[in-house]
């Protein structure tokens, strides 16, 4: 059953039912832990079936995010096993490293692929789904999106623009009462830093731990805060 939401009054997660994109990724794993424990009913969403069903959480979707056909495979999946869909959370991303110039061109394209084109064909096909329950939409984007950084061009660009969607979506579908999360982390000793698709990463400061990060996050879905800068992360 879908569940009706007031927005801005925070937002209950048990029984909610979500997709999970990136959800095999060491971020998007432990959010969805996150969300599980609190009672929310899972789709996972990744490319490798293998890694997904040693989650041991959720019912597992097998889609690449840079397909167009992803999101027909997340509606699919949500209308089958759970009815319908509360809200999507993607904590998908790939990051590269170096100067512009030294940046090949693949690099970039998949970047933005990933990063911001493949993230819109899904919103696209999963939006209605998303307004009939008056659910949310919760981008994980990155503190480069506040703070671009040098030999780091094209991942700062592609972080930003995932936020310039979630700002505009947030007042585009008001109306449909369809929440809007745009989370822009610091950085997060997920590993993600050691596996570029280019280059080598700059010497960063200790970063934060996952674990809280993904509590941080699920957090304030569930208050209902849907700008949540990289400050809303120092510790405390």
């Amino acid at each position: 059953m879908s569940q009706q939401h007031q927005p801005g009054r925070g937002r209950e997660l048990a029984g909610a039912r979500i997709a999970v994109v990136g959800a095999t990724g060491a971020l998007g794993s432990l959010v969805a832990a996150e969300l599980e424990r609190r009672g929310a009913r899972l789709l996972v969403v990744g490319r490798d079936a293998g890694r997904l069903e040693a989650l041991g959480t959720g019912v597992p979707v097998v889609a690449d995010l840079g397909d167009a056909a992803a999101g027909d495979a997340v509606v699919a999946a949500a209308r089958e096993h759970l009815g319908g869909l509360d809200g999507l959370v993607n904590a998908a991303g790939v990051v590269a490293f170096g100067s512009l110039v030294d940046t090949p061109d693949e690099v970039v394209e998949e970047l933005f692929l990933t990063n911001v084109v493949g993230p819109l064909f899904l919103l696209r096909r999963v939006l209605p789904l998303l307004e009939e329950s008056q659910g949310f939409v919760l981008q994980l984007s990155a503190v480069v999106a506040e703070r671009p950084m040098p030999r780091m061009a094209a991942y700062s660009a592609s972080k930003a623009a995932l936020s310039a969607v979630a700002t505009a979506l947030r007042t585009e579908l008001r109306r449909s009462r369809v929440e809007v999360h745009d989370v822009r982390p610091p950085h997060t000793e997920t590993g993600l830093a050691s596996r570029p698709l280019a280059g080598e990463a700059p010497g960063l400061p200790a970063g934060l731990a996952p674990d809280d990060v993904a509590r941080r996050i699920v957090d304030a879905l569930a208050a209902g805060e849907t700008d949540v800068p990289a400050s809303a992360f120092a510790p405390r």
